[in-house]
């Protein structure tokens, strides 16, 4: 685990260096579920390959960028699963992005995750390292410096919910409305990942991604992005859903491209979130 996770953080500053002149444009590609993909994209996910392909400890390596599961050592112990650069359609705004990673230990299965990672590309770039506990760290000095532990409140102020809203449910849509009454902040940037870690450093809050109408199975991936997150969420404290069940990793695809409803939090937003979708 020690070589793997200095291997990420080697691809997450060397993506953090192609960000700082990006080419925003598109190529002429999609991906398995259809998006278009951005250069960057490509080059995100070329600069983790060639990173993490020489690390001995790595199975496979599943992309949401590439179509198949890429073998490498049969004998070796972790699946990595990654999303390369999660919200790149925002770059060309300038908002801030990520990389996210699921380390599967000899099948890539939810119950099998033994570690999740994820880089924020802001004004700072940022860490999250989940194993038994949740940690962040800040690039400082040519390394990666321990800041501080994340944890989550019992409930928060923070509401970020995804999906085009003429598209949600009656259901989620008076669930929303339920927490706008009660106070809620909306703060939603359109990638996740920064989302989330917005909510994990403030210690409490909602993300929401929904089934839509156009999208029955919801549009987030399980493998590179809902697993390894709701992985740090539970390990942080908070909870995980898919709007009915007790917890997202509870869940098994074995389309590695596979998409789900979630829904990430504090005990009292999922809970309050849980009893309306029962209703």
């Amino acid at each position: 685990m020690k070589e793997l996770l200095k291997s990420i953080k080697k691809a997450v500053f060397e993506i953090s260096n192609e960000l700082k002149n990006p080419d925003t444009s598109y190529s002429s590609t999609q991906n398995a579920t259809g998006d278009k993909q951005l250069k960057l994209d490509l080059r995100a996910d070329l600069i983790i390959s060639e990173i993490l392909s020489k690390c001995f400890s790595v199975k496979a390596l599943i992309s949401e960028e590439k179509e198949e599961l890429l073998k490498l050592n049969e004998d070796a112990k972790f699946i990595v699963a990654y999303d390369p650069l999660d919200g790149s359609s925002l770059l060309d705004v300038n908002f801030s992005v990520g990389s996210i990673f699921a380390i599967y230990e000899g099948e890539a299965r939810a119950k099998n995750l033994k570690a999740a990672i994820y880089s924020i590309y802001g004004p700072r770039l940022e860490l999250v390292i989940a194993e038994q506990k949740v940690e962040l760290f800040r690039y400082q000095d040519e390394d990666f410096a321990f800041v501080k532990e994340l944890k989550m409140s019992e409930k928060g102020k923070i509401n970020a919910s995804g999906g085009t809203q003429k598209e949600w449910s009656k259901t989620h849509a008076d669930f929303i409305k339920s927490l706008f009454d009660e106070g809620y902040r909306l703060r939603y940037s359109g990638a996740m990942v920064s989302d989330i870690h917005q909510i994990l450093c403030k210690g409490g809050g909602i993300f929401s991604y929904p089934a839509t109408k156009n999208s029955l199975n919801g549009k987030l991936r399980a493998f590179f992005e809902v697993f390894p997150l709701a992985f740090i969420m539970q390990k942080a404290g908070g909870f995980s859903t898919d709007g009915f069940n007790e917890s997202l990793l509870d869940l098994h695809f074995d389309d590695l491209h596979a998409t789900t409803p979630c829904f990430f939090g504090s005990s009292y937003e999922i809970e309050k979130l849980k009893q309306a979708y029962k209703a």
